[in-house]
């Protein structure tokens, strides 16, 4: 699809399915790329809807934005390509950080949100150690690269056993962290510490969510999602098995299976 440009920076996304079904937003988490999501996309346009899977400023094969980006940006350029398409409302999911992207849209853009899809997320804001953390992971990426990171992190991305068990899916996400610009991270990195607490936007949310997490996730662990949905008053949690922060990628027929049966009973395309 042909790249748009926000803020100046150039945005590129892949939109898949039927121009008039009910319309999709997939937002990859750090340190990937849109392609993280074509499992699901593939499916869920088979199945009659829009699926759009940008690239975040920073990530693949979009413009970097250096320094820091906050969340909200992020939403930002989600809206904006919305409005590029012409398209007023969608169903806005993501994973990891990406979540955290989907639950910033909702929180600025309560009327555009059609429904949410968090996979592997969680909704507190940054703690004081976590934030000392990101800021000195981003200023080692920028030194570094990502090669060292991405090695380190591979065994908690995926559950530890599917390193070995499903080397391709191995191969191909840790391609997709080496690949990844370090000033895009290390920027993602520096907003992400300064977000804010979405619990009490959830907690008053009026749209249905749909909550996934893998069984062995250690990054945001099920009693993560079990806390979202507590707090949202129409919601519902899968919990994904032989999964870890990325079930989408580890266990792609079952992911898919219950984001299509969600799609089809709370927002039915048509």
């Amino acid at each position: 699809m042909p790249p748009f440009t926000q803020d100046g920076t150039v945005l590129r996304y892949d939109d898949r399915g039927p121009a008039d079904g009910g319309v999709v937003v997939l937002i990859h988490g750090h340190p990937f790329n849109r392609t993280l999501w074509d499992p699901q996309a593939d499916a869920v346009a088979a199945a009659g809807y829009r699926v759009l899977t940008p690239d975040l400023r920073g990530y693949g094969e979009s413009g970097v934005t250096p320094g820091q980006v906050p969340l909200s940006r992020f939403a930002d350029d989600v809206a904006a390509l919305l409005d590029t398409l012409g398209i007023g409302s969608a169903v806005v999911g993501g994973v990891s950080m990406g979540g955290q992207i989907a639950m910033e849209f909702h929180l600025r853009y309560p009327d555009r949100t059609r429904a949410l899809v968090l996979s592997d997320t969680s909704a507190p804001a940054e703690t004081a150690e976590g934030k000392r953390l990101r800021n000195r992971l981003a200023v080692r990426l920028l030194a570094e690269g990502m090669g060292g990171y991405a090695d380190e992190v591979i065994d908690k991305m995926l559950a530890r056993y599917n390193v070995a068990a499903l080397p391709d899916v191995a191969a191909r996400v840790l391609g997709m962290m080496q690949v990844t610009d370090p000033r895009g991270a290390a920027a993602a990195l520096r907003g992400r510490a300064e977000r804010p607490d979405y619990r009490d936007s959830l907690a008053g949310a009026k749209v249905p969510a749909l909550v996934v997490v893998g069984a062995d996730d250690v990054y945001t662990p099920v009693s993560d999602s079990e806390e979202i949905v507590k707090l949202m008053p129409d919601s519902v949690l899968r919990v994904i098995d032989g999964a870890g922060h990325l079930p989408g990628v580890e266990q792609p027929e079952l992911f898919n299976t219950v984001l299509l049966d969600f799609l089809r009973d709370r927002c039915p395309t048509g």
